[in-house]
């Protein structure tokens, strides 16, 4: 298994140093934004991790060991461009993408005619550094969101998100708390919906058809993002836990749980959930026990978030 779809700041050479600004919570009442899209998630013990062949060693999938969550409530889709947008709006926040002044793009989407500063990413040649890439022009200058307000938001990194958390009055799951409700009930199975990827020959997920990564013949209807209430929920009632984009969750990642990181490094948080760039060829991580991770201040477009909370106030 190759490493991850995704693509990290780190591997760009120029990078500066920007200031993450803080956002406040929704209000002083802690009131909970979008709350009629989140749904009770019953705690409870379950199996976590896989012991598949399938499973990526150095991941740290396995072995499956027996888990215990608390209750809460989770949101059925991802966050979307319309809320990230009335985010923006409320509090003027300016995302990492906008403070660096580029975002990676997939070369497919990259307009032949864009007059934009680009750097190819080594090792992973289809994605480029594009100049004036951000959530709201998620392939560079000239592109929009206008017609992808339903699409899940893109270009953020974690520490975007964990500043819509705060405004939304939620948090970033954790991969505990990822893994249990994508499961939605099942139990050891690939996917959440069972062990079939296409069952009945319907698609449940937007991830890559074809050959990775020239030809996408896009069976699932898909070439990009899907709006994020595509395809049959799980068991649970959310939408997308496997493809579309790549899902932050709030704890640090590391390459073997008794890795120690030097004094001071900040640690690469975790992803779950896979994107519409995984395919079986390169990245088989659209399955359940999959996991991955980047730097807390990269953003791409094929990583976004949803939000989670202890209760409803």
């Amino acid at each position: 298994m190759k490493s991850c779809c995704s693509a990290s700041r780190s591997q760009i050479s120029s990078k500066d140093i920007i200031k993450i600004e803080r956002i406040a919570a929704a209000s002083e009442e802690k009131s909970i934004r979008f709350y009629e899209k989140m749904i009770f998630i019953e705690g409870g013990e379950f199996l976590m991790g896989t012991n598949d062949q399938e499973g990526v060693e150095a991941d740290c999938e396995g072995p499956v060991k027996k888990e215990r969550v608390n209750s809460f409530y989770m949101d059925s889709h991802v966050v979307t461009n319309e809320e990230f947008r009335q985010f923006i709006q409320e509090t003027g926040y300016r995302t990492e993408a906008e403070g660096f002044g580029w975002s990676f793009v997939f070369y497919q989407f990259i307009s032949p005619s864009l007059n934009a500063v680009m750097q190819q990413v080594t090792g992973t040649p289809w994605w480029f550094a594009v100049e004036g890439a951000y959530w709201f022009q998620p392939e560079g200058p000239g592109s929009t969101i206008e017609n992808r307000m339903d699409h899940p938001v893109i270009h953020v990194s974690w520490n975007d998100a964990m500043a819509f958390c705060n405004w939304a009055g939620k948090r970033l799951p954790t991969e505990k708390e990822w893994e249990f409700a994508a499961r939605g009930g099942l139990e050891q199975t690939k996917y959440p919906w069972g062990n079939e990827l296409i069952p009945e020959d319907k698609h449940h997920c937007n991830i890559w058809q074809g050959k990775f990564p020239t030809a996408n013949t896009m069976e699932d209807g898909y070439a990009g993002t899907a709006p994020a209430r595509s395809f049959p929920p799980n068991g649970y009632g959310l939408y997308n836990m496997a493809g579309n984009v790549w899902e932050w969750c709030t704890n640090a990642f590391t390459p073997s749980p008794e890795a120690v990181l030097p004094a001071g490094q900040e640690p690469n948080r975790a992803m779950r959930g896979g994107s519409y760039l995984c395919h079986e060829s390169y990245c088989n991580r659209y399955r359940v026990a999959a996991r991955t991770s980047n730097t807390i201040d990269s953003s791409a477009g094929n990583i976004g978030f949803r939000c989670i909370s202890d209760q409803l106030l």
